[in-house]
Parts: structure tokens; C-alpha cells; sequence
């Protein structure tokens, strides 16, 4: 069992939803992915809900998500991509948990991203793919506690991380 929560963040694209449900369920590790759990209680997709309340509104409803999730038992969270862009949700994480990046390089994200399934960026195209890279690399890699380099194949990924948190935690 984990002892502290695990804030999984990283690039949309990066994999940090597929390769924590992976994990989660092979370690037999609590999961939980803070974009559906917003979905879900919002009841509307993370696009609709920007479409409707602002960019402003989604990152206070992820600062709320963050503190509820400080109040559970320890699990593998995947974050929003944006998330560890408000100082506020780095020191909730920094404070409750272990802050795991998926590092992938930005060549790796953009030959295989699926914009169709991510609306906020399909609009901008991968040209807004690789401004937010640049404009996020620093901080993500500033806050990390653990980093993981995804830059081989899903099952390659999924056994490394598996080792980190395998390591990291003595499970």
C-alpha cells in the first residue's frame, strides 16, 4: 500500500492516465484520473465545461478535486495537464504526496497524439501542443519528486514505472 498519494502529471499526450490505470491495477493501488472525476460531478466533458465556465473556473474545480483527494486514502492520481501550472495545487501535491512526471519527448507526443480526443487542443492544432510544452517543461520538471521518461513503448513504460513505484514506495 502507498503511505502517500502519487500526482501523476506530466503533457497531455505524455500518458499519464493509460500508464497510471495500468499500474494502479497491476499493483492493485486506489486510482483515480482528476479530469473524469470532474466530468463526472460537472456533467459535461472537460471541453464543454471550459466552453461554458472559462479556463479560470476548470482550474479551481482542480484545486477543490486536489483538496478533497487529501482528505482519502493514498492512491495514483492522474492530474490535468495544466494542473502543476497553479502554484496552490504544487504545494497541496508537494504536501500530500510524491509528484511523479511522465516525461515524454515532445516528438514522441506529437507523432502519436489524438487532438479528436482532446478538443481544447484540436482547435489550436499541434502547434498549441508544442507551445504549452515549452511553456510547461520547467515546471513540470521543477516540481518533480520521481520522473519517469516515456520514451519507449506502452508496455516498456507501463514495467518501468511499475519498477519506480515498486521502488520508491518498497511495495
Amino acid at each position: 500500500m502507498l503511505n502517500r498519494h502519487v500526482f501523476v502529471t506530466g503533457m497531455p499526450g505524455s500518458g499519464k492516465s493509460s500508464l497510471s490505470r495500468k499500474v494502479a491495477g497491476r499493483l492493485g493501488l486506489p486510482y483515480l484520473d482528476v479530469d473524469t472525476k470532474i466530468q463526472q460531478i460537472a456533467g459535461c466533458t472537460v471541453a464543454e465545461f471550459f466552453e461554458k465556465y472559462g479556463e479560470d473556473s476548470f482550474r479551481t474545480a482542480e484545486t477543490n478535486m486536489l483538496i478533497e483527494l487529501t482528505r482519502q486514502q493514498p492512491m495514483l492520481i492522474s492530474t490535468g495537464g495544466g494542473t502543476v501550472m497553479r502554484e496552490i495545487n504544487r504545494l497541496i501535491m508537494r504536501n500530500h504526496g510524491v509528484i511523479l512526471l511522465i516525461d515524454r519527448p515532445l516528438e514522441h507526443i506529437l507523432s502519436d497524439i489524438k487532438l479528436d480526443r482532446r478538443p481544447l487542443l484540436a482547435r489550436k492544432g499541434l502547434g498549441e501542443v508544442e507551445r504549452l510544452y515549452h511553456e510547461r517543461i520547467d515546471t513540470y520538471r521543477a516540481c518533480a519528486d520521481l520522473v519517469l521518461v516515456n520514451d519507449h513503448d506502452y508496455f516498456e513504460s507501463v514495467n518501468a514505472m511499475e519498477r519506480l513505484l515498486r521502488e520508491h514506495f518498497a511495495l
